[in-house]
Formats: C-alpha cells, sequence, structure tokens
C-alpha cells in the first residue's frame, strides 16, 4: 500500500470519528436546546396511569412531561433505555440507590428515598408504555 492511500485511509478514518462524535454530542450532551424528545403519549392502562402520578411526582423535575428530559436529566423515552440495555431492574437500582452518571453528562442521579419500590413498579409501567408507543422495544444490549 502506497504512503498516499494510507494517509487518504487516515483522513477518512479521522472524518469519520469525527463526524459520529458530533452526531453524539447532539444526541446525549446537554447544550443550549439540552436532549429532549418529541414524545407520544399512548391511551395508558390503569398501572400506568398510577405511574404517571408518581413520576409527575418525583421525576418530572430532571427527566421531563412524559419523560421526554430537561437541562436537568436525560429523556427516558430513549433507545439508551430499551428493557435490553436497561431492565427494569436499572430503573429500581436507580431510583433507590441512585447510580453514577455513564450515558449522559448531567452528573451522578441521586437515591430518591421518597418513592417506594411499589410505587417505582408503576413509574416503570408508565415510562415503558410511552417508550414502546414512541417504537423503543427491547434490544439485546453487546459489549
Amino acid at each position: 500500500m502506497k504512503t498516499t492511500e494510507i494517509i487518504q485511509i487516515v483522513v477518512i478514518g479521522s472524518a469519520l470519528v469525527g463526524g459520529a462524535a458530533v452526531i453524539a454530542s447532539k444526541v446525549m450532551g446537554p447544550g443550549e436546546n439540552d436532549a429532549t424528545v418529541a414524545v407520544t403519549v399512548p391511551e395508558l392502562t390503569t398501572t400506568a396511569v398510577k405511574g404517571e402520578k408518581y413520576y409527575d411526582k418525583s421525576c418530572i423535575s430532571c427527566h421531563g412531561d412524559n419523560a421526554s428530559g430537561t437541562k436537568n436529566g436525560p429523556p427516558l423515552v430513549h433507545d439508551i433505555y430499551n428493557p435490553g440495555h436497561h431492565a427494569d431492574e436499572a430503573f429500581y437500582r436507580a431510583t433507590l440507590q441512585g447510580v453514577k452518571q455513564h450515558h449522559w453528562p448531567y452528573g451522578n442521579m441521586p437515591p430518591r428515598p421518597e418513592i417506594s419500590k411499589r410505587e417505582v413498579s408503576y413509574i416503570i409501567a408508565y415510562v415503558r408504555e410511552l417508550q414502546e408507543a414512541n417504537g423503543i422495544v427491547y434490544k439485546s444490549h453487546r459489549m
């Protein structure tokens, strides 16, 4: 392989990586517009309606109306939170124990001791119904 061909490959590869980083920053990072999403709200089941009430009481300030995200927290109606990547147990753990920042640049999520495990189960039902209505379904997680 010639030196010029190698340089071209390196330049193209760098451009692709740079472009991916720009796209990721638009999708994943807070900025002036924040990482919010438009959410279609379906007709909710009785369980999800209960979950919406608990969500609105304890989660809305960070995760936004209908889990659409805010400048303080990411949208939960996002493919990162599909059940194959973040199973229900991840929601229980984050709510009851807190979680260190790992996908988004919003900082650590503190535990929410005012929310019971039962209330979290209703919140999960609400979020999962929103996700499904917006095309977010189980996808096997691969590392």
